[in-house]
């Protein structure tokens, strides 16, 4: 889901998998997938990750009210409950901001609301009754490897083709993100086939910022192909994890980092590799809240 999970008891243990963010983590720089997957560092959010939150929650419950309901004015008005949910339940969240009386609270409450205007001008909630939205999804590949990941929204039409829909609360990317969004989808794709026997007829990318969408209709060979990959990658992840081998890769991307303190590329040094974790625990296939905020 958007929202952040509620802490219970027990917590669940899960296999460790692959998710789409925790893929395009290992392709970008080794040691960022190890600090976020195997030891689990904290990161502060931004503003601009916690509003795709707050956005993705509103979508979401959206979709829950009557078709004839699905308005502009109703979306806004899911936007100030739903962060007053979130700043109560992470106090981390509401250090975002100074309290109520921040006078850079009130902007950014609208500017998640303008997101979501900029949603109508793409589509026509009130039209569409999706299969799913925020959905867990689970598949595992012929070699063991286990595929996580949550949709944003999926439609099955009548006819049962079927359209994965994802919502990014930023721009349409340069040809970089693209790629890196692409991957995204792809991934969800192949859960898709592999789960309900059917390749995605679309694959849709909705863009709040600047109201651009990128479709893309992928094909079962395609799929099998994109299946190898992941293999590789999990693959390349398994080895540098006898070792604890996990290299920096240094790029444009270091900027938004938060673990530049500890990379030896800018002169910092790691944590002790705690190791590979047990299979029983819950570990590195895990995204975070704000891994599926766009």
């Amino acid at each position: 889901m958007n929202e952040i999970a509620r802490p219970t008891a027990t917590p669940v243990r899960r296999r460790p998998a692959l998710s789409p963010s925790r893929a395009g983590d290992f392709k970008q720089c080794p040691l960022l997938y190890r600090l976020r997957a195997i030891d689990r560092l904290p990161e502060r959010p931004s503003r601009a990750q916690v509003r795709g939150t707050v956005v993705h929650a509103a979508l979401e419950r959206l979709y829950r009210l009557p078709a004839t309901e699905r308005r502009p004015e109703a979306a806004r008005a899911l936007v100030r409950p739903i962060w007053a949910e979130l700043s109560e339940e992470s106090p981390e969240l509401a250090e975002l901001f100074a309290g109520p009386d921040d006078p850079d609270l009130a902007p950014w409450l609208a500017s998640a609301a303008a997101l979501l205007d900029t949603y109508f001008t793409l589509e026509d909630p009130s039209r569409l009754e999706p299969a799913a939205c925020e959905e867990l999804i689970e598949a595992e590949l012929e070699s063991g490897l286990l595929l996580r990941g949550y949709l944003d929204r999926l439609d099955v039409a009548v006819t049962g083709e079927v359209r994965v829909v994802d919502y990014k609360t930023g721009a349409a990317p340069r040809q970089v993100a693209e790629a890196r969004a692409l991957f995204q989808m792809k991934f969800y794709a192949l859960t898709v086939l592999l789960t309900r026997g059917v390749v995605p007829s679309q694959l849709r990318l909705m863009y709040l910022a600047d109201g651009e969408s990128l479709t893309y209709r992928p094909d079962e060979p395609e799929l099998r192909r994109f299946a190898r990959t992941l293999e590789a990658i999990w693959s390349a992840i398994l080895r540098a994890s006898r070792s604890g081998d996990f290299r920096p890769s240094p790029s444009r991307l270091c900027d938004w980092c938060s673990h530049q303190a500890l990379c030896p590329a800018f002169g910092g040094t790691p944590p002790e590799y705690p190791g590979w974790p047990e299979p029983a625990e819950q570990v590195n296939g895990e995204e975070s809240v704000l891994d599926r905020a766009g």
